[in-house]
């Protein structure tokens, strides 16, 4: 879950659980789903990363109330420029850019261009060794995931046409996280919808159910806090991000206390073509 791709929102991306629902025969094993869930995950990544879309970025600052205070909302276009993502910003407020802006984001894009076609060797061998390995960390979370909860399957129900298994998971009690990221989960409950043909994790809906602390500066994330992740298939060959929100309470340093509502949308998904040190032109998917 990362870089500025699909995979670009490490809270959500840890995020993972919460559910209600009838007991389902013995004999389904809700951990070995969970279990093929991360494999078919580990698989999907390599072709996932070769894909571009464009991201509706919408952010809400609340008041104390829930009341909209302020509202951003950003367009993005990702592409593939020799190798790594670019992320061009591309509207605000779903209109297009003034033509002035869209001159300096156009200038932004070819000097990028400009510097990737400089490189030497080393250092472009350095930026995509960068860009394979960003997301690493961010997974640890997603690997630990079949170890740190109990789960229980709860329903099965359809999705978009497709069966799917809907699980409850819970924190499991004396379960020692291996990474730092993973740490987090003994702080969230959730459930998950997991695809009954490829087993690719279809939705997921999470809730802080105690106080997370993230970084070095002290950013506490309250209890109560949601995030919903849904993905979709494309083309029957690669499952994409279709939706992230987070409905957030978060409090900064000492003082500062932020509530915010962030959901970003992705749509126009499309393979790279790629080509060396020239900008990847996009196939339309």
């Amino acid at each position: 879950m990362t870089i500025p791709s699909c995979r670009s929102f490490t809270v959500q991306a840890l995020l993972l659980g919460l559910a209600s629902g009838t007991a389902l025969p013995a004999q389904v094993d809700a951990r070995e789903i969970i279990r093929r869930a991360v494999a078919a995950d580990e698989l999907n990544w390599k072709t996932a990363r070769n894909y571009g879309f464009t991201q509706r970025v919408d952010l809400r600052r609340l008041d104390p109330q829930g009341r909209v205070k302020s509202r951003e909302v950003k367009i993005f276009d990702v592409m593939l420029l020799d190798g790594s993502p670019y992320r061009r910003l591309a509207g605000r407020d779903d209109r297009p850019l003034p033509p002035g802006d869209e001159k300096k984001e156009q200038e932004k894009l070819s000097k990028s261009i400009a510097e990737r076609r400089k490189e030497s060797a080393a250092q472009r061998a350095i930026r995509l060794t960068e860009y394979e390995s960003r997301p690493e960390w961010q997974r640890e979370a997603w690997r630990e995931l079949p170890e740190a909860f109990n789960f229980r399957l709860v329903n099965e129900e359809n999705w978009d046409g497709n069966g799917v298994y809907v699980i409850e998971a819970t924190p499991r009690q004396g379960c020692q996280p291996r990474s730092r990221t993973a740490k987090v989960l003994a702080h969230v409950q959730g459930k998950l919808w997991v695809h009954k043909q490829d087993y690719h994790l279809v939705k997921a809906e999470v809730e802080v159910i105690e106080t997370i602390s993230v970084g070095l500066f002290l950013v506490r994330l309250a209890k109560g806090t949601r995030a919903v992740f849904e993905q979709s298939r494309v083309d029957d060959e690669v499952w994409l991000p279709r939706r992230v929100q987070l409905s957030a309470s978060a409090r900064v340093g000492l003082l500062k206390v932020l509530h915010i509502e962030h959901e970003v949308t992705y749509s126009k998904c499309r393979e790279f073509q790629t080509a060396p040190l020239v900008m990847s032109r996009l196939r339309p998917r």
